[in-house]
């Protein structure tokens, strides 16, 4: 079992950028595969980007691509989600997830259900 955990989250102005971060305890990056997804009050969690192993694939949701990139640190022990141009609409907790599943470290993974590992979240907020 990984424990993951987010932070960097913070109340930021629309425009802004920001960066998160996300660290997993008794395990390096090595061989897990990432994903950071996003709940906004009232709405059902959504996929933003994830990487396969050591990010040498990454995918993004269509509507943030550009913004919101995705990178893991040389040690392997950091996993950060880079996002600008930051809207009120990006308001949401932000969740860190990994697996070890075959697939996801060769490919990435969107769909949360593949994850078997989840960080409680950092929140971001955008005001206008």
């Amino acid at each position: 079992q990984v424990e993951l955990v987010e932070s960097g989250g913070r109340l930021v102005q629309a425009g802004d950028s920001l960066r998160i971060s996300c660290t997993a305890s008794g395990s390096a990056f090595y061989n897990l595969a990432v994903g950071w997804f996003r709940q906004a009050p009232g709405k059902e969690r959504e996929f933003v980007t994830a990487a396969s192993r050591s990010g040498a694939r990454t995918k993004s949701t269509d509507s943030l691509k550009g913004r919101f990139t995705i990178s893991i640190d040389d040690a392997k022990t950091t996993v950060y989600l880079e996002m600008s141009s930051l809207k009120p609409e990006d308001t949401a907790v932000y969740y860190c997830a990994a697996t070890s599943s075959n697939y996801c470290l060769n490919y990435g993974c969107t769909s949360s259900t593949s994850y078997q590992n989840w960080g409680q979240g950092t929140q971001v907020t955008v005001s206008s």
